[in-house]
């Protein structure tokens, strides 16, 4: 039995998750290369394993094929965009996920960036590591409309705490809509264009699917208040980064905070925007929520690879997504 480790880093602050699989005798390996795999990099490595406790790499249909021995894949995490489900499933390869466990941190940083933006926290360290003194007048979380795109684990918790903060406002939109969490919150469902045109602030919280693939682009962009703020903690590809910058660079937008892109390492020209916060994929980051990742990924894969059943696979309605979207 042996488990390739694609997810780094890797019980770095809790050794947790290689004492199970220790304990279960089974040989594992941590990502060599300490960063990101690419597609061929990760098809290079993937032969001899029997699974994968896997990031945000791409599990593709070609990776499999060189994977002879692969029968499960965990994915450290809930995003499933990464994983071709549906090559998955013609090869009779498992997967299963962590949905819950990074959504109090990813929440919490959400929230964290509003703050930073309307305060501009950001700007102010920027100027004074130039040894420069400016103080400027900002926004409270109580004096705003947010609107959050996105109404699942994440997105309830950033109404939650945004409710805690006595949020004037709320613009809420998903693609159902939930009668119970309308009672619990005093929210406006609405259309997305409502958000772009009334929100001063929009939090995106949808998975990266064929239908929210550039679903934030330059018309909506420049739909929004002048001095509205953008956020996205969800997945890079939500929002064009490339048309981001253009709105960006002519002025419009007081700021934005982008903590996930299409291609990571992000390497690109948003960085010379200073009033874009740019973080690198930190939202699940905190110790405790990574721990408990990287632990329940890992007992999924010691329970596969010990023949018994699977607590978190993933369920039926995710490769659905996939299969609309061919």
């Amino acid at each position: 039995m042996k488990v390739l480790i694609t997810t780094v880093p890797f019980g770095d602050k809790n050794r947790s998750p290689i004492d199970l699989l220790d304990e279960a005798g089974i040989e594992f390996v941590i990502n060599p290369l300490d960063k990101k795999l690419t597609e061929q990099e990760l098809a290079d490595m993937v032969a001899d394993y029997d699974a994968i406790i896997a990031g945000t790499e791409p599990i593709t249909d070609y990776v499999m094929s060189r994977a002879s021995n692969l029968r499960m894949i965990s994915r450290v995490g809930i995003g499933l965009d990464s994983v071709d489900l549906m090559a998955a499933e013609r090869r009779g390869i498992k997967v299963s996920y962590t949905p819950d466990a990074p959504a109090p941190a990813v929440a919490e940083l959400t929230i964290g960036l509003m703050i930073s933006l309307l305060r501009s926290v950001h700007l102010s360290n920027l100027i004074m590591h130039r040894g420069e003194w400016k103080r400027y007048f900002g926004r409270r979380l109580t004096e705003t409309t947010v609107g959050v795109i996105g109404l699942g684990r994440i997105g309830k918790r950033v109404l939650n705490l945004l409710e805690t903060f006595g949020t004037p406002r709320l613009l809420v939109n998903d693609i159902v809509t939930d009668k119970e969490i309308g009672r619990k919150f005093k929210i406006e469902w609405v259309t997305k264009d409502t958000i772009y045109r009334e929100a001063d602030i929009v939090t995106c919280h949808v998975p990266l699917t064929t239908k929210t693939k550039n679903m934030i682009c330059r018309e909506q962009l420049e739909s929004m208040k002048q001095d509205a703020i953008l956020i996205n903690t969800a997945r890079g590809g939500i929002v064009n980064e490339a048309e981001l910058f253009d709105v960006m660079q002519a002025g419009h937008l007081s700021g934005a905070a982008i903590d996930v892109f299409e291609q990571e390492p992000y390497v690109g020209n948003l960085s010379d925007i200073e009033r874009c916060l740019l973080t690198s994929h930190m939202g699940s980051m905190s110790i405790d929520c990574r721990t408990r990742m990287e632990i329940e990924a890992t007992e999924e894969a010691v329970r596969y690879l010990t023949g018994r059943a699977l607590e978190g696979e993933v369920p039926e309605e995710e490769y659905a997504v996939q299969r609309e979207g061919l």
